[in-house]
C-alpha cells in the first residue's frame, strides 16, 4: 500500500513539474517584421515602408527589453529629408500577458539616420554649381501599443502601432544666392531651426521563441 501511494505522489509530482515547464514562458524572441512610416515631403504626408528585425528578452510575464532595428531603402528625393532611412530603437515593453494574447506599452529611444538628410551646394566653376549630399542622424523615440498573439509556446505574432518622435537639432546648411547686380552666384549659409516631428508608423511581425 505504501509503495502505490509513493508511485502515486512520483507520477503527481512529474505531472505538475511537466505542467509548469509548459507554461514557463521562453525568454528570448528574434522576429522578423514589416514596417511603415509617415514621411513628409513637399507634397505633404507619403507612406514609407521597410523591412526589419527584433530580439526580446522577457524580464517576466509583464516586462521585456527589446531592440529593433529597420531599413526604409526608398529614395526620397522631395523631402524635408532625402535618401533612404535607417532605424534603429530599443527600450522597455511592459503590460499583460493572457493565454492566447498579451496588450503592452512600449517606449523605445533610439535614432533615426537619413542617407542624404543633408543637402549643400556650392559654386562649381565648371558645372556653374554642384550638390553634395551627406548624413543626418537624429535622437528619436518609439512610444505605442502591442498586440500580441500567441499560436504556439513558440511563435508569436505582433502588431505594433505608435508615434515615432524625431528630435532635430538646429544645423546649417548652404545654398545659392545672386549678389550684386545678380550676375554673381555665391554660397550662402541656411540655418534650420530645431524641431521636433511626430510621425505615425507600424510593424507587423512573426517571431519565433526559445
Amino acid at each position: 500500500m505504501k509503495r502505490i501511494w509513493l508511485v502515486s505522489l512520483c507520477l503527481l509530482f512529474i505531472q505538475v513539474q511537466s505542467h509548469a515547464q509548459t507554461d514557463e514562458l521562453k525568454k528570448f524572441e528574434l522576429g522578423a517584421e514589416f514596417t511603415g512610416l509617415s514621411r513628409r515631403d513637399y507634397n505633404g504626408l507619403s507612406g514609407e515602408y521597410g523591412f526589419g528585425g527584433r530580439f526580446t528578452y522577457n524580464l517576466n510575464r509583464n516586462v521585456a527589453l527589446e531592440t529593433s532595428g529597420y531599413f526604409f531603402p526608398r529614395k526620397c528625393s522631395i523631402c524635408e529629408s532625402n535618401g533612404s532611412i535607417t532605424e534603429v530603437v530599443g527600450g522597455i515593453k511592459a503590460g499583460k500577458r493572457f493565454k492566447t494574447f498579451g496588450i503592452f506599452a512600449k517606449a523605445r529611444p533610439g535614432f533615426v539616420s537619413f542617407s542624404q538628410g543633408q543637402v549643400d551646394a556650392f559654386v562649381s566653376p565648371a558645372t556653374l554649381f554642384q550638390l553634395e549630399y551627406s548624413r543626418l542622424t537624429h535622437f528619436a523615440t518609439d512610444v505605442g501599443g502591442v498586440i500580441e498573439f500567441y499560436p504556439s509556446r513558440k511563435i508569436v505574432a505582433r502588431f505594433d502601432a505608435g508615434d515615432t518622435i524625431v528630435y532635430m537639432g538646429q544645423r546649417t546648411s548652404h545654398g545659392l544666392a545672386f549678389v550684386g547686380s545678380g550676375s554673381t552666384l555665391v554660397s550662402v549659409p541656411i540655418i534650420t531651426p530645431a524641431k521636433t516631428t511626430h510621425d505615425f508608423q507600424f510593424s507587423v511581425s512573426v517571431g519565433f521563441r526559445f
